[in-house]
């Protein structure tokens, strides 16, 4: 039990050496919340207004305040402007430091009230008559400190906008505290209702407090909503570029299952092989079947999260040579089509005519989504170093209805493009239809045959 109490006391000590640097940080050196800048998430697209609002409010306190400091009947003083102009400045300087702004609304209150008690005009000092207009006696004199509460009430709402709540509750009760000390100092000066500068604080720090939550809430918002549209930007390009690693995968495996056959056989196809040609042949054929099945590895993955439907398991990858199928197809739908072929046809690899292919399709598909009623032409020019496709649309005749889900043609056609060393271009034409353009590079020109999902 003696153990327990010494840790108690232990602890109780070390709280109470702490609580001046504590107290410090609290209400002086701890920051408070940047400013966002125009543009940035949680940045109040009102703050330009509000400024301007808040500075002539300032001079109209300013005046008032001015005129509260000056007894009934008296001259302005140097003092009443320069203490009413010091309050006014510390509530503008509130947007950029609130914690110095508020404190220094505190301490000007404090030498205002001081300054104006020992300076009130004591009984038969003021014009005769002023009994007759203001029945008072000498020391209400003075009008209700309206404007030095709403002075006060906006450095306190300033500053909780701009700190933790703890810290504006903690600055609402010096506020508080501080407005009682200065009504029990001087009980001869004028002073509005203990309830009336209660409740304008407390409404200030509330409000504050409020509006610096949905500003926060705000910028969360903001900044998750940009996280979401990344990532789902990221997996839409991750989710494309593993169609195409599938499709490819089918390509590159086609070819290393040629290679393996063409090793076995070609033994047969001599007379009289040698050991050394047996031997070669053999690790050719050997480093393909490896290969086979270090794709089939690394690639098992996607087929396994999107596996293909067991009717187009086996179906062969398209190309160039099954374009017009894929045109009839379209055109059922009642989209014209139009296609054009210039230059002679000359072999190419599989990844060119299979990303031809897609291009093609996916530029079509999108003409039937986004411009309804328009006409289609798809240019296919054969040149010596590579493939040229162009796919243009007519303008639509009605506008296109809101495409769900997340659109992939544009960034596959890129991937595609990308992927084979070649350059995609896309933009509206001058009619105000659309164009899509991809130069391909020729890539291998040997011919070679069809390739087909149906790995060994």
């Amino acid at each position: 039990m003696g153990a327990v109490t010494s840790s108690r006391a232990v602890r109780l000590r070390a709280a109470v050496s702490h609580a001046p640097r504590a107290l410090h940080e609290e209400l002086w050196a701890a920051p408070a919340d940047r400013v966002p800048r125009v543009g940035e998430p949680g940045s109040p697209v009102w703050r330009p207004v509000f400024l301007v609002l808040l500075v002539i409010t300032a001079v109209v306190l300013m005046v008032i305040r001015t005129n509260e400091l000056v007894p009934h009947g008296g001259t302005v003083q140097l003092f009443a402007v320069l203490a009413a102009g010091a309050q006014s400045a510390a509530l503008v300087a509130g947007m950029v430091r609130p914690v110095g702004a508020w404190w220094s609304a505190t301490a000007l209150s404090v030498v205002t009230v001081v300054v104006t008690e020992s300076n009130a005009p004591a009984e038969g000092s003021y014009p005769p008559w002023i009994p007759a207009v203001f029945p008072m006696s000498p020391e209400l004199l003075y009008p209700p400190p309206f404007a030095g509460v709403a002075l006060q009430g906006g450095a306190l709402f300033l500053l909780a906008l701009r700190v933790r709540p703890r810290r504006a509750m903690a600055s609402l009760g010096i506020t508080t505290g501080v407005a009682l000390a200065l009504v029990l100092y001087a009980p001869g000066l004028p002073h509005l209702a203990p309830l009336v500068p209660a409740l304008v604080f407390v409404t200030a720090v509330v409000l504050g407090i409020a509006l610096r939550s949905v500003r926060l809430a705000r910028k969360d918002l903001v900044v998750q909503v940009e996280l979401t549209a990344e990532e789902r930007a990221r997996r839409t390009l991750l989710e494309e570029r593993n169609r195409i690693a599938r499709e490819l995968h089918d390509v590159v495996a086609h070819h290393m299952s040629v290679i393996s056959i063409q090793a076995q056989v070609a033994p047969h196809l001599v007379e009289h092989p040698s050991e050394e040609l047996r031997e070669n042949l053999t690790g050719i054929r050997q480093n393909a079947l490896e290969a086979l099945a270090e794709l089939r590895r690394v690639l098992g993955v996607l087929r396994s999260e999107d596996a293909p439907a067991p009717s187009t398991r086996h179906a062969p990858q398209p190309g160039l040579d099954r374009l017009d199928e894929l045109v009839a197809t379209v055109r059922s739908t009642g989209l014209a089509v139009t296609v054009s072929t210039t230059g002679g046809p000359r072999p190419l690899s599989p990844g060119v005519e299979l990303s031809a292919y897609r291009i093609v399709q996916e530029a079509l598909s999108n003409v039937m989504r986004h411009a309804p009623g328009a006409s289609a032409r798809v240019e296919i020019a054969h040149r010596s170093t590579g493939l040229t496709v162009r796919v243009v649309n007519s303008p639509p005749d009605r506008p296109a209805a809101p495409s769900p889900g997340v659109r992939h043609g544009l960034l596959g056609m890129r991937e595609r493009t990308a992927m084979l060393g070649g350059e995609l271009a896309t933009g509206p034409t001058p009619d105000g239809g659309w164009e899509v353009t991809a130069i391909l590079p020729a890539g291998v020109t040997a011919a070679a045959p069809t390739p087909t999902e149906d790995v060994p």
